[in-house]
């Protein structure tokens, strides 16, 4: 399995985490300890703690964003790219989306945070298009 192919891995791995770690122990709490009936968490009411929501907002992040790894990670992997600086940009791209949730669920958002917030999922971005870049590159 190729580098890439990794840290797509992890990328799916950490989705599948911060749902567990945050949504999932949130809701799970309440419903083992009868504070509240399973049916009370509706997909379409925003409710609950606010690191709560800010935690729903970084799982949907990182839904949001896997098909995009994915695709470039794919598109790597059958154009045969490889090399340091692609494995290095799949690498960055995944931590840079770690950094980009932990920072969104566990501080309150304020403009300076949210601004980190953002050079973390710019980093994926740049990370992504570097990556599609090489692809295009050995095409041609």
């Amino acid at each position: 399995m190729t580098f890439p192919i990794w840290m797509l891995l992890g990328f799916a791995l950490w989705t599948i985490a911060v749902l567990l770690f945050s949504v999932g122990v949130y809701r799970w709490t309440r419903i083992l300890t009868g504070r509240v009936d399973i049916k009370e968490f509706r997909g379409d009411v925003v409710e609950g703690d606010d690191w709560y929501r800010r935690a729903m907002r970084a799982h949907a992040n990182c839904v949001e964003n896997l098909p995009v790894f994915g695709a470039v990670v794919f598109a790597v992997h059958v154009s045969g790219v490889s090399g340091p600086a692609v494995n290095a940009m799949a690498a960055a791209a995944l931590v840079a989306r770690m950094f980009q949730s932990v920072i969104h669920i566990a501080l309150v958002q304020s403009n300076r945070i949210a601004f980190v917030r953002f050079l973390f999922f710019f980093a994926q971005l740049i990370c992504f298009i570097g990556m599609a870049i090489s692809v295009m590159r050995h095409a041609l």
